[in-house]
């Protein structure tokens, strides 16, 4: 078993990872991508701000996660355009969506371009912030004084907004299906755009990617339920940004289980982290953090499509020089391997064999470390031995 927490083990690599962000002064004229970031410490009073960049014209890319593997980002394009995004911050309440402040903030996350932005900050923005729960951005500082342009409104978003009646869980349902991006929809829904009046909040950016992912996920799933169960195992796969991921669908009613491997990333280590869940769904936050419910998403999304129910176990592989920079790597990963034709097979012994072949790390390491995986093993008198 892994002797190393996941969390423990992902900060040490973000600690040695030579990312330097960009320099600024005190004062900084350029654009926001449109993009906020609202913190979680010393919630329910957190630092929230405006995610601003040095330059001018559309950069909506820079904070666009959707749009980064279809054009073949590498990751140290990706890191560029993060590391080049500076957070102004200042205190703010959650409950208080009055205020300029809370306007501005709303002004970006709703916007459907970028914004011209002013900032003067207290002190000379510094620092970094990497980590797998959001994505990764460069300097940050408190913020003196801040103008933003006025904007035109995705015409979606601002419909949400002005439904003060329509519960938050139903909006975000709502905009999925209509096909806007999920980035764009955590940041309104993490700038306390929807939702009845009087229970809007600011939602910390850390928790609102989850509370999205896991609140159309849970939509989905009662969708998937009703659909007819596939017919043979399939595998769809996908690789990009020092990751490999396999996606096993099984002929069974829904079942989920998410393991990834760390290889050699900082020396010779190997690290596996998993966690499940059987069809009744899964209660409490899961040990491995935001990646499951990101996985999940992507997986119950092209199920949905297709109007087809199965079990689902995916395997990741992060391999030498991975850098953890948001779940957005899990879903937008996933979402391409299950975009993938598939390869189909008349068992599971045939399939895991055929996932070996394009993994590292053997098969039988992966059934070691799972429940759901090693117990499908076991149900078909298959030994580790096999692989």
């Amino acid at each position: 078993m892994t002797a190393i927490g996941k969390g423990t083990y992902l900060k040490s690599l973000t600690a040695v990872y030579p990312l330097p962000s960009i320099p600024v002064g005190k004062t900084l004229e350029g654009s926001s991508p449109p993009s906020v970031f609202i913190g979680s410490w010393n919630y329910p009073k957190v630092s929230a701000g405006p995610m601003l960049v040095p330059a001018q014209g559309d950069i909506r890319v820079m904070d666009t996660p959707e749009s980064w593997i279809p054009a073949g980002l590498t990751q140290e394009e990706i890191a560029g355009y993060r590391m080049s995004m500076v957070r102004g911050k200042a205190l703010q309440d959650v409950r208080d969506l009055s205020g300029k402040f809370a306007e501005q903030l709303r002004e970006i996350a709703l916007s459907s371009g970028s914004l011209e932005s002013e900032a003067v900050f207290s002190e000379a923005p510094r620092g970094r912030s990497l980590g797998e729960e959001h994505s990764a951005f460069g300097p940050s500082a408190g913020l003196d004084r801040f103008q933003v342009e006025a904007s035109r409104w995705e015409p979606r978003l601002e419909r949400v907004y002005h439904d003060t009646d329509l519960l938050a869980g139903d909006a975000l349902v709502d905009l999925h299906a209509a096909g806007i991006p999920f980035s764009m929809i955590q940041k309104a829904f993490s700038a306390g755009c929807m939702g009845r009046q009087s229970r809007r909040r600011f939602v910390p950016t850390r928790w609102s990617i989850t509370a999205c992912d896991t609140t159309i996920a849970d939509t989905l799933l009662e969708r998937v339920r009703q659909n007819t169960v596939i017919d043979t195992f399939r595998v769809h796969e996908f690789g990009s940004l020092h990751n490999q991921y396999a996606v096993i669908l099984m002929p069974t009613p829904w079942e989920y289980e998410w393991i990834e491997a760390f290889l050699h990333i900082a020396g010779e280590e190997e690290h596996i982290f998993s966690d499940y869940e059987e069809n009744r769904g899964k209660k409490g936050y899961s040990r491995v953090g935001g990646c499951y419910y990101s996985c999940k998403m992507a997986v119950l999304e092209a199920l949905s499509a297709e109007e087809r129910q199965a079990g689902a176990i995916v395997l990741r592989e992060a391999h030498q020089g991975y850098v953890p920079m948001g779940v957005f790597n899990v879903r937008e990963n996933v979402r391409h391997a299950m975009r993938q034709p598939p390869r189909l097979f008349e068992d599971f012994r045939s399939a895991l064999g055929h996932v070996a072949q394009n993994m590292q790390l053997p098969v039988s390491r992966f059934i070691r470390e799972s429940s759901l995986l090693s117990s499908s093993c076991r149900q078909r008198q298959m030994r580790l031995s096999d692989f």
